[in-house]
């Protein structure tokens, strides 16, 4: 059989890029060689397409943040609009046909359905959501607001639309949203500058922070209660995995306990997740819900909070979470009976189905 030829897109511009650049070292690691022939392009901080090996280069020691994109050639690379092809920009100007790209890109001009509707220019099938269903869950304000109007659950929160002009302080926020207040850039991942806030001078902090990455914030009212995390699969017929619970050691799951500490160092990962049957059905429920309304396509990650009187909170709609061999989404998978090569399989078969649907207008 003709191998699939498969771009694999990692990096990025985002502050995201180093947990890009483990998930897609994984992937690779797993995918069948004899079935898939595999073209890494790297994007570099800068934006820059090029070709590039997992191998990366380390500056500094220890955590992710050490990693760098290392290219394997000079010249950049493009797509050609149409065509499916890649061009590489080097003196003989060769071109490489793609069949299918699965974009393992996080944060910020990659999973936000920029890089999105690239590839549909491109006339190229990708793993994941489409442009509509990319930006509205990149957007943690826009999805809240959607998922509200479908009169689904999302805790107290309030849009800070223009930071960089003025910010609430946190005496007017805490009015609003009670004493403690987690304080997010709007369009990011993987907890990169998100801080808890108790009091005046944190919050402040917290503000600061997060303005480096973002001119829309979010700020969230505390929600008491568990971290119940549940992993989508399909088109137009999701399919849910197990429950996942996230325990953390210290105030939330955050950058460190998530990607720098050791395994169990941060928080304690719970597959299959306790809950009463009653429980998890409403979080399935809710989950394929939230898929639908929000035009997800291939994979996501619903986060819930589930409070003590068992109310369903969604905290966050991921549309490509992490695949480093930690990850939740592919651990959930796994207890689900779908072990980590096969799901990949799966995410790929799912973006030519829809490829080829797209492509007789349905």
């Amino acid at each position: 059989m003709k191998k699939i030829r498969i771009g694999i897109l990692f990096g990025g511009q985002s502050g995201e890029h180093e947990i890009s650049i483990l998930s897609a070292r994984n992937v690779v690691e797993a995918l069948d060689k004899e079935k898939y022939e595999v073209q890494l392009i790297g994007i570099s901080k800068k934006g820059e397409w090029v070709q590039a090996k997992l191998g990366a280069s380390r500056v500094g020691e220890g955590g992710p943040k050490s990693l760098r994109l290392e290219a394997t050639s000079q010249g950049s690379l493009t797509l050609m609009p149409g065509t499916g092809d890649l061009v590489y920009a080097s003196p003989e100007g060769k071109e490489a046909h793609l069949d299918v790209v699965l974009p393992i890109l996080h944060g910020p001009m990659g999973e936000d359905g920029t890089v999105q509707g690239l590839l549909k220019l491109a006339n190229l099938p990708f793993v994941g959501s489409d442009v509509l269903g990319s930006a509205a869950c990149m957007d943690k304000i826009t999805t809240k607001r959607l998922l509200r109007g479908e009169g689904i659950s999302v805790g107290v929160f309030w849009p800070v639309e223009f930071a960089h002009v003025s910010c609430p302080s946190y005496e007017e926020a805490s009015k609003r949203l009670g004493a403690v207040i987690f304080v997010k850039p709007s369009n990011m991942g993987s907890s990169v500058g998100v801080s808890k806030a108790r009091n005046k001078e944190e919050f402040e902090a917290a503000i600061e922070l997060a303005k480096q990455y973002d001119t829309r914030l979010i700020l969230e009212a505390f929600t008491p209660g568990r971290e119940i995390e549940i992993a989508v699969l399909g088109n137009e017929n999701p399919q849910v995995s197990v429950l996942g619970e996230i325990v953390p050691h210290e105030d939330f799951y955050s950058y460190a306990a998530k990607y720098e500490l050791k395994e169990g160092d941060g928080a304690d990962l719970v597959v299959p997740a306790l809950l009463p049957d009653h429980v998890r059905k409403k979080i399935e429920a809710v989950a394929k819900d939230s898929f639908r309304i929000l035009n997800c396509a291939g994979l996501a990650r619903v986060d819930f909070f589930v409070t003590p009187n068992e109310e369903v909170i969604v905290n966050e709609v991921n549309t490509f979470p992490g695949f480093t061999n930690i990850s939740m989404y592919p651990r959930l998978w796994a207890a689900s009976g779908i072990p980590y090569a096969e799901l990949i399989d799966r995410l790929i078969q799912l973006a030519l189905e829809r490829h080829q649907c797209r492509a007789k207008g349905l």
